[in-house]
């Protein structure tokens, strides 16, 4: 037993001999080439810098294109003073930008001039009842931020008409304004249902106004909102009623030329930081308490407490709590411009926070 085991251990020995000897004359075999990896790349972002930006703080103002008059949304009052929602949305911008919401110069745009106003530069941004479509996103060089009011087209008439729905305008006259998507809808309405129609084509929205209240036009098509201020100024605004109709799909919002990304993002935040405002239930009189005093890591970062967001977008740390404390969060904005605090009275519907016990289409991304 012992000499067989010994003799496997020779035989080993001897093989093991061999093999060396046999590579003896031959190179060492060199170890493997190291991997080259590539250096990771460098993810951590560098704000750009926004041209817009550059030049709104350089004049001290920012300068918006708004409606020449549609009560709710951009009007003078008494003392010349723009009120309304789009205007609103301007002082917000200006508030996140500047700190000073008073810091715009309104600009009136009409809606055959909006899109080349804007394209040319004599505006940063339009804010002016303006659906978001496709050819005027992917076709004017322009970019739509974000969605303000969830609208649809719809008609008003005199209630002494007895209509109960638009179908049963066959071969009325209808006011509509030139230059605007509703012109194309309207075409579009009648033409699917074999419909016939007498277009009385105006130049602007007071206009049509005008002849609606005198008999100029049977009926006045416009987005419902823009509907409810024109009646909201009628000499008897109880008289017209909004047909139950609405024909079309207009998310409405603010506009800024698409060479800036920078900017429409600063513009879209803006939206976003009034709808999240609301969502975490802050107010303009509310917010520097919860600046102070909020234990809401969401709150927190809003207002600037923790983490330095703005400074992605080239802002202060307290742009998004500036524009709660000088603007108000969404609803505020809503409410008194539009909503049950304004002769207007409309609903919140489509525009309701998706969270809503009767949920809207209003959101939010987060801010994290």
């Amino acid at each position: 037993m012992i000499w067989r085991l010994a003799a496997a251990a020779f035989l080993t020995a001897g093989l093991l001999w061999g093999l060396t000897a046999c590579d003896s004359g031959s190179k060492p075999t060199p170890p493997p080439a190291p991997v080259n990896k590539a250096e990771p790349a460098d993810t951590q972002y560098k704000p750009q810098t926004s041209k817009v930006l550059t030049a709104i703080r350089k004049r001290g103002y920012i300068a918006c294109g708004v409606n020449p008059g549609l009560p709710g949304f951009a009007f003078p009052d008494v003392r010349g003073v723009w009120r309304g929602f789009d205007v609103d949305f301007c002082r917000a911008i200006a508030a996140a930008v500047l700190g000073d919401a008073d810091k715009v110069r309104f600009t009136k745009i009409t809606a055959q001039d909006r899109f080349s106003a804007l394209q040319r530069g004599d505006i940063d941004v339009l804010s002016r009842n303006t659906s978001w479509s496709f050819s005027r996103d992917a076709g004017l060089g322009l970019d739509f931020a974000a969605t303000t009011y969830f609208d649809g087209q719809g008609f008003l008439a005199p209630k002494a008409l007895g209509l109960t729905s638009a179908r049963e305008l066959s071969g009325a006259r209808i006011c509509v304004q030139a230059g605007t998507a509703s012109q194309d809808n309207l075409a579009d309405y009648f033409r699917a249902r074999g419909l016939t129609y007498r277009p009385v084509v105006v130049a602007s929205e007071a206009e049509a106004r005008r002849l609606y209240e005198n008999d100029g036009c049977d009926v006045f098509t416009a987005d419902i909102s823009a509907l409810a201020g024109s009646r909201s100024v009628l000499n008897n605004p109880g008289a017209h009623m909004i047909l139950p109709d609405v024909i079309s799909k207009e998310p409405l919002g603010p506009v800024v030329r698409q060479n800036d990304p920078v900017w429409a993002d600063i513009v879209r935040w803006t939206v976003y930081a009034t709808i999240l405002g609301e969502e975490l239930g802050l107010t303009s009189k509310t917010v520097a308490q919860a600046r102070e005093t909020a234990s809401d890591p969401q709150t927190r970062r809003l207002l600037g407490v923790d983490g330095d967001y703005g400074r992605m977008l080239g802002l202060r740390r307290d742009w998004a709590y500036q524009i709660i404390r000088q603007v108000g969060a969404y609803h505020e904005i809503f409410g008194r411009d539009v909503g049950a605090a304004s002769p207007l009275k409309l609903d919140r519907g489509l525009n309701a926070l998706w969270s809503a016990p009767k949920p809207g289409l209003l959101y939010a991304p987060p801010l994290r």
